[in-house]
């Protein structure tokens, strides 16, 4: 492929997005890898805090490591991460709190946590902590903003959907707003923000997920990960898919929605994610999110097929 006259010169120019792995290198002249790491958290949306079911996609068990035994720490984990990762070309690393709400704790073991992370190897670069909009207060804030002078701070925020019935529909337990504040507050202090959506949710059109993506772009955000709706064993969702109330997309749906999404996020903003993976011994439907290759295959070339490219759909400012 050759490279778009209408590409941004700090693309991969193969490519019709911003993709991580090209944003990544161009801040490291590196090859980066994220390393997730499972601190033992829970979620308030499941404890009775915020809620007690969780989101109706979420199956609750927390990471493979967790299941198979007592979590190791830090330390260990990301040390047999890094060797994996090494055998595979990675030359620095980032740490990625992933598991639950992984700022639901006093900032004393938040600091400890961190600190172990950071300081665990001199190839790492940066610190990554995924978390809900509604456990983010200032204080949190002002604390992994700390750590701006040592690397790269991303915070991965759920919102799934920018509409306030589908976030209360799926039992997520916190309001738009309190996303919008959580992302500005973060921006603000220089934290890099990753919101999360998921695609084909209950209820939501086509031009509601448009929509979503329009109030992406007039956010703060520094990146996304777009995931498709994954109806797994031991969900609400579960239920309500098998009585035939959750209807699931063809691939082709899929590639068009994510393709409409791209198009209206401006083209700084870096794509982690196109669609969901893993979950595979769980997974009831969609039957081809098995096959992540083919999932972006066919967004590519739906992307192709129109001639177009993230950003394609921003009003000029």
């Amino acid at each position: 492929m050759h490279p778009r006259s209408d590409r941004p010169g700090f693309w991969n120019p193969t490519k019709r997005y911003y993709d991580f792995r090209t944003y990544l290198r161009n801040i490291f002249d590196a090859r980066v890898a994220k390393l997730p790491i499972d601190a033992g958290f829970t979620c308030p949306n499941r404890d009775g805090r915020s809620g007690t079911g969780g989101c109706v996609y979420c199956d609750g068990r927390g990471s493979a490591l967790r299941r198979s035994g007592p979590l190791p720490s830090v330390t260990a984990q990301l040390a047999a991460m890094r060797e994996r990762y090494l055998r595979h070309g990675a030359e620095r690393f980032i740490p990625y709190f992933q598991t639950f709400t992984n700022t639901d704790a006093p900032p004393e073991r938040l600091r400890a946590l961190w600190d172990e992370a950071v300081g665990f190897a001199p190839e790492v670069v940066g610190l990554a902590v995924g978390t809900r909009p509604d456990c983010v207060p200032d204080a949190t804030l002002d604390l992994l903003a700390g750590y701006l002078p040592r690397g790269r701070v991303h915070l991965e925020l759920g919102l799934q959907s920018a509409h306030p019935a589908t976030i209360a529909r799926i039992g997520r337990g916190h309001t738009r707003g309190q996303f919008d504040d959580a992302a500005i507050r973060a921006a603000a202090r220089g934290i890099e923000v990753v919101a999360h959506v998921i695609l084909g949710l209950p209820g939501e059109s086509a031009s509601m997920m448009r929509e979503t993506a329009q109030a992406l772009a007039a956010l703060p955000i520094a990146g996304v990960k777009i995931h498709a709706l994954l109806v797994l064993e031991g969900t609400a969702l579960a239920g309500d898919w098998r009585a035939g109330r959750v209807p699931v997309p063809d691939l082709a749906t899929y590639a068009g929605w994510v393709a409409d999404f791209l198009e209206l996020l401006p083209p700084g903003i870096f794509i982690e994610r196109l669609t969901a993976d893993g979950y595979r011994e769980i997974l009831l439907a969609p039957a081809w999110a098995r096959e992540k290759p083919a999932v972006l295959a066919a967004i590519e070339r739906e992307l192709a097929r129109r001639d177009s490219r993230q950003g394609a759909r921003v009003p000029s400012p």
